[in-house]
């Protein structure tokens, strides 16, 4: 059982996209062409990875190469989220994130060693940790800017660049988990992710659907959880440039 592409789908999803930009627009979010546009590249874009993964999912080296460009676009999406003139640290809180729960998955056999299972979790998991990596710095960053003061303060009763620096970001930054946890806390109960809904459209059964749902939920929250830890350590080492306090 699968949705069927008809002009009513079509025509649902551009209405569904027009009223996200006509509400964003009038209500003063300042995101109506962002929203239309975001709708657009994601038509194209799955459009375009639905034919490369079915060309590419039977050959490793096709399966390489897709990996390595979804890692790519997270590491540039996510870095410019906290620095647009130096988004290249991310990649090392993303990658930090993601390849633990993967050789975990599939090094143990829990998950198939195949290209139809390694491409949509890995997609996973790079998600969660583009999200969780941007969220954290960005926060950790602007507080750093904005509480100047305190590390100062910090630094002044001899705490190093990096622990001053420490205490005043980390809080803020942790928050970025909060999306994870909420997720994980409420599956089930008010969301039904993605991997249980697609195995249930794809005719799995209900527990099966559940049992995939939580190991993908759990190694989400441990991989997102490292990525944030990784990333408030780079800000406070100023590892993505000048934040307007000290560094080492």
């Amino acid at each position: 059982m699968g949705l069927t592409l008809t002009p009513a789908l079509v025509a649902v999803v551009v209405l569904l996209a027009v009223a996200g930009a006509v509400v964003a627009g009038l209500g003063g979010l300042g995101h109506a062409r962002a929203v239309l546009t975001a709708c657009l590249r994601a038509a194209v874009q799955l459009g375009a990875v639905s034919l490369v993964i079915a060309w590419v999912v039977g050959a490793p080296p096709g399966v390489a190469a897709f990996l390595l460009l979804m890692y790519g676009v997270a590491t540039v999406t996510a870095g410019r989220r906290i620095a647009k003139e130096r988004p290249w640290p991310a990649a090392l809180p993303i990658a930090a994130g993601t390849l633990p729960v993967l050789i975990a998955l599939f090094g143990t056999g829990v998950a198939p060693m195949r290209g139809i299972t390694l491409i949509p979790i890995a997609g996973i998991l790079l998600g969660g940790c583009l999200t969780a990596t941007a969220l954290a710095g960005r926060r950790a960053v602007d507080e750093l800017r904005q509480r100047r003061g305190e590390v100062e303060a910090a630094l002044a009763l001899g705490l190093l660049d990096r622990d001053a620096n420490l205490e005043i970001c980390r809080p803020a930054a942790a928050q970025a988990l909060v999306p994870a946890l909420d997720q994980t806390r409420t599956v089930g109960l008010v969301t039904l992710p993605g991997a249980f809904v697609g195995m249930l459209l794809g005719g799995a059964q209900p527990l099966e659907a559940g049992v995939v749902q939580l190991v993908v939920l759990v190694g989400l929250l441990a991989a997102e959880a490292i990525a944030v830890l990784v990333t408030v350590e780079l800000v406070a080492r100023g590892r993505f440039g000048r934040t307007g306090i000290p560094a080492s």
